[in-house]
């Protein structure tokens, strides 16, 4: 009987290069951008959003429902954790409309906590040179394939799908529902914060802004 090792020599062999083509393994940090407008990359981030020590750098992401049919926009503030919820109209994520859904979810806020948005490279955020202007520090990117890099964001999207799970039309919550949904996040005492909430935390600080 043919050991497996001989097959496998043998097939390669037939083919028209005479080897087998393997899929070359690149660096995720080395891919070809995706988008017309050039990126600003998440190593070039200021240090004081990769510490946390200063509010105002947010990260985002969508969450999809059942078909990526369906979308919510969420942003999270490094400092405090504080939540946001942008509600698509219709579910739609495209690249404008996650830019507008972008805008007004940061509407009204102080310079000073609107500083970074980092957000991972997909399609809906094309427009990101337009949203430059509302975020005094820029936008930034994650690599693919790399969502530790957006820790906070992650981990909030973990506690989102206790109320918004996964395999379900995100069209069906209201308005009103997400508001409840992002208070409750926000109404959890945390420890690294002295066990007070997010929501004390950020409110304090657009007090003091």
């Amino acid at each position: 009987m043919q050991g497996r090792g001989a097959l496998r020599r043998e097939l390669a062999a037939a083919l028209r290069q005479g080897r087998a083509q393997r899929r070359p393994r690149r660096d995720p940090q080395a891919r070809q951008a995706r988008f017309t407008e050039p990126m600003v990359m998440i190593s070039q981030r200021p240090a004081e959003a990769d510490d946390r020590a200063v509010p105002g750098h947010w990260e985002g992401d969508l969450i999809l429902g059942a078909g990526n049919t369906s979308a919510i926009a969420t942003l999270v503030e490094r400092h405090t954790r504080y939540v946001r919820l942008a509600a698509l109209p219709e579910g739609r994520h495209d690249a404008a409309t996650v830019r507008d859904a972008l805008i007004n979810a940061m509407a009204g806020l102080p310079a000073s906590l609107a500083r970074s948005l980092t957000w991972d490279q997909g399609t809906e955020m094309a427009h990101h040179d337009r949203l430059a202007d509302y975020f005094g520090d820029g936008i930034f990117f994650a690599y693919p394939a790399s969502p530790w890099l957006r820790g906070c964001n992650e981990n909030a999207n973990g506690l989102l799908r206790q109320y918004l799970p996964k395999g379900t039309d995100l069209r069906q919550h209201s308005v009103d529902e997400l508001a409840r949904v992002e208070h409750l996040l926000n109404s959890r005492p945390r420890k690294h914060l002295g066990w007070r909430t997010p929501a004390e935390v950020f409110t304090s600080n657009v007090a003091g802004s």
